[in-house]
């Protein structure tokens, strides 16, 4: 069985910034896991060949502890968006998903085109390319 390298990994950290959670933020050259649970736990993972957009938030008090919010966007249709809550240094692991999602699309071989035509209008119920009823 192959061993696990992660690039990054951070838990969502609390008041004052400390770790202080049972949520746990991993990624490796082609996936974002989130475990979530002390008891019973459970694991999300997103493929970065997916991801469609990466947005850094960052309220008053998480920039005064140097923390922030990067949410991750995908055209996975069970996990369309992923959140890694008060994590240090936003900034920097947004760009590195950003780096990363780029390796695993040449990796993969797929173009930003392809990612808009994965994700079908959902107004668009026979596949027709068409919206069955318009929004309005």
């Amino acid at each position: 069985m192959k061993k696990i390298t992660y690039v990054w990994q951070d838990r969502k950290r609390t008041f004052l910034g400390l770790p202080l959670s049972f949520t746990k933020y991993m990624l490796t050259e082609d996936r974002l896991f989130v475990e979530k649970g002390f008891l019973n736990s459970t694991l999300d993972e997103e493929n970065l060949y997916r991801v469609r957009d990466v947005r850094v938030t960052r309220s008053l008090g998480q920039k005064l502890f140097g923390l922030g919010t990067v949410t991750v966007y995908s055209t996975d249709a069970s996990n369309g968006e992923t959140v890694l809550k008060s994590i240090k240094n936003p900034i920097e692991v947004k760009e590195e998903i950003v780096r990363l999602v780029d390796e695993a699309r040449k990796k993969h071989n797929i173009r930003a085109s392809e990612m808009l035509m994965d994700h079908p209008d959902p107004c668009d119920h026979d596949g027709d390319g068409i919206p069955d009823h318009p929004m309005p």
